[in-house]
């Protein structure tokens, strides 16, 4: 289990399905933005760490506050298919953290 305090997770590691992700990246590149239904901002961003990319929804006003060049700690994140890829989401209570650039 990947706990608050466990060193993060390489994105080489990630699979579907996994929970309680800790994960630390750089961001590459942010996605155009899309609106749901109910009117919630998505983006998705192209994130890496030393070891592989991956992309990472991100939802609402965090999705404005980061850039290219950021280095994100994703708390509490699970993993899953979308669209045939492989994307990084922010679990319930989970965060994303500007840890430096």
């Amino acid at each position: 289990m990947n706990g608050v305090n466990d060193p993060p997770l390489f994105i080489k590691d990630i699979k579907p399905g996994l929970k309680n992700l800790n994960v630390v990246f750089i961001v590459l590149e942010i996605g155009r933005v899309t609106k749901t239904k109910d009117g919630h901002e998505v983006r998705s961003c192209k994130v890496a760490d030393k070891t592989g990319s991956i992309t990472i929804s991100v939802w609402d006003e965090i999705g404005g506050l980061i850039q290219p060049g950021d280095i994100i700690r994703l708390t509490r994140g699970y993993a899953s298919m979308w669209k045939g890829c492989l994307t990084l989401y922010t679990g319930r209570g989970g965060e994303l953290q500007k840890i430096g650039e």
